[in-house]
């Protein structure tokens, strides 16, 4: 089994990063592959609206001046998926926002390619924003009918410079916990795979209220 967990932050190895890595320690720890996805300090484009994704139904955003494409198909073949990402403004920052919008709505348009995912979001912040940043991210995972991970708190992580939200011993705690939540979560999917049936899967309805 693998997780790919998605560093929205622009620094590699910030406060996003430790936070990230502090959940894929306990993943590791039971033998569950775990790999960061890196895209926070990358020029990645805002979805455009043009429909592309659905018409074509090819599992490709339209847009090709970033890697986007081939970032949808690595978390396609994972098992988990984990979002990371700083507070800009007491909100998800601008490039993993615009990353999020065009993978989930791929997704989505393509017969919800990470449904029944094992999933949880994290969120690094100096201060205060965090709860809001951590329920935006928690927003496509809900849309997607992913199976979301908890730990016994809101996951946030508290720190300024890099590295500082290792002392944040509540901060860790709740990382311990999800990492190990997100194990037991996987390993349960694993072990009734092909014993318990998955729900069906139905088509979306949409309803406009405004006729």
């Amino acid at each position: 089994m693998k997780v790919i967990a998605i560093n929205g932050s622009p620094n590699k190895e910030g406060n996003t990063f430790h936070a990230l890595s502090m959940v894929g320690n306990e993943l590791r720890a039971v033998g569950i592959e775990f790999e960061i996805l890196h895209i926070g300090h990358k020029m990645i484009h805002g979805c455009i609206d043009c429909g592309k994704c659905s018409i074509n139904q090819d599992q490709k955003c339209s847009i090709k001046s970033d890697e986007l494409n081939d970032w949808i198909q690595i978390v396609k073949q994972a098992d988990g998926i984990i979002l990371g990402s700083p507070v800009y403004y007491s909100g998800i920052p601008g490039t993993m926002k615009s990353f999020l919008d065009r993978m989930f709505f791929v997704s989505g348009k393509n017969g919800n390619l990470f449904r029944h995912k094992v999933a949880a979001a994290v969120v690094a912040v100096r201060r205060t924003g965090g709860s809001v940043t951590l329920d935006s991210l928690n927003h496509y995972l809900t849309y997607a009918e992913m199976i979301i991970a908890t730990s016994r708190y809101w996951n946030v992580i508290h720190g300024k410079t890099p590295g500082e939200a290792i002392k944040d011993d509540e901060g860790t705690q709740i990382m311990r916990v999800l990492g190990k939540n997100m194990a037991w979560l996987l390993k349960m999917k694993e072990a009734t795979a092909g014993k318990i049936e998955p729900p069906q899967k139905e088509e979306k309805i949409l309803f406009n209220f405004i006729r």
